[in-house]
């Protein structure tokens, strides 16, 4: 299942290459890497061939270069892939089999590649190609990746349900006079107990007056006996990662908290009802932000709706506002409003689905009803 998913990977790729006016990508992202041949160590770069020319040796093929220290690894791991252990750096090999290969035209992305690095490929091939060898694309691999295919799905939903279990245990660990450091640890030990690789960003625990910063990481802060407690976390399982958010109340709220959580949901189910194939990011981000103007706290919304997940916590499509991409079947999306009021509190409920072509499909769907603990 695997190999055929990477095998189709790799055609859509080819094709979309021929597209762009080239015969071969040069592929440094290492994302982008694994979601083409499975490789997933530190030190790669990728050359996939899609041209057909006469007595070229690159032709329809794809070599991976990495370093000595992946050689057991990259022959385990490179699906229908050549392997390639370079005693100098992976992108410099890469560059001189490109040069010699064949290859008229490479691509590769311009997003993704540093000016040293350019200057690099440059170096590394002959005076006569620098000029028409290699073509600075738009990132061409991560467009591709934004719909995700049936095993990525699988894992991103494996991934999302353990945020889910995560969150239940959480619940009942919580108490007022706990660090919120305390918090994060117990979620980030849990995870790696079931199995995540690691959390997939660094794990937000924002407390009290605290709640307010929209990226606040635990602290040595402890929770109070009365106040809200964002949680803002994701696991890294199989490769893909997972991202929800939570807010709770810890003792009685005053009835603006209660009043600016129930605006915040209500932008949140919005934002999620809009979802589907179709509709422009834009529109999702406005079905949030729609809601928070009626509630007269829109000016405390200060981010995007949303963000696009899978090898990256953060990828295409973004959902905000005046965006004109459209949602396709298949994308896996954060829908995540929140408000942040500095010296006062914030809260954000955030959930990961998958678009379909009449909705979405919530991998998330852990209680979002106000939790008062």
């Amino acid at each position: 299942m695997i190999g055929m998913s990477i095998n189709l990977r790799k055609k859509k790729a080819e094709s979309a290459a021929l597209e762009a006016g080239v015969d071969a990508l040069l592929v440094t992202h290492l994302p982008d890497v694994r979601w083409l041949c499975g490789f997933t160590g530190s030190s790669a770069a990728l050359v996939l061939c899609a041209g057909e020319a006469k007595g070229s040796k690159a032709s329809r093929r794809a070599v991976l270069f990495t370093d000595g220290r992946y050689t057991a690894q990259a022959k385990a791991e490179a699906v229908g892939s050549e392997v390639i252990i370079a005693t100098k750096s992976p992108l410099l090999a890469a560059c001189e089999w490109i040069a010699t290969s064949g290859v008229k035209r490479c691509g590769f992305d311009q997003t993704q590649t540093t000016v040293a690095d350019l200057a690099a490929i440059q170096k590394a091939v002959p005076t006569k190609l620098r000029k028409s060898l290699f073509v600075a694309l738009e990132p061409l691999v991560a467009k591709l990746r934004e719909i995700k295919d049936a095993d990525e799905i699988a894992k991103l939903r494996a991934a999302a349900a353990l945020g889910c279990k995560l969150f239940d245990h959480i619940l009942s660990y919580m108490q007022p006079g706990m660090t919120e450091v305390a918090v994060a640890a117990e979620l980030e030990h849990r995870a790696r107990l079931a199995g995540a690789e690691s959390m997939s960003f660094q794990t937000i625990v924002a407390s009290g007056e605290r709640s307010s910063l929209p990226h606040g990481h635990a602290t040595l802060a402890k929770l109070p006996r009365r106040g809200f407690v964002t949680l803002d976390f994701g696991v890294l399982l199989d490769g893909y990662c997972s991202d929800m958010t939570r807010t709770v109340h810890m003792g009685r709220a005053t009835s603006e908290e209660r009043n600016a959580y129930d605006a915040v949901l209500e932008a949140q189910e919005a934002g999620v009802a809009a979802v589907r194939s179709g509709v422009t990011t834009g529109d999702v981000d406005e079905a949030t932000r729609s809601v928070l103007r009626r509630a007269g706290l829109a000016e405390w919304f200060t981010h995007s709706t949303g963000h696009g997940v899978g090898l990256e916590i953060h990828e295409s499509p973004r959902l905000a506002t005046k965006q004109t991409q459209k949602l396709k079947t298949g994308m896996i999306v954060t829908i995540e409003p929140g408000i942040y009021m500095p010296g006062r509190f914030g809260l954000r409920i955030e959930d990961t689905v998958l678009v379909t072509r009449s909705g979405c499909e919530i991998l998330t769907p852990s209680p979002k009803a106000w939790i008062e603990l």
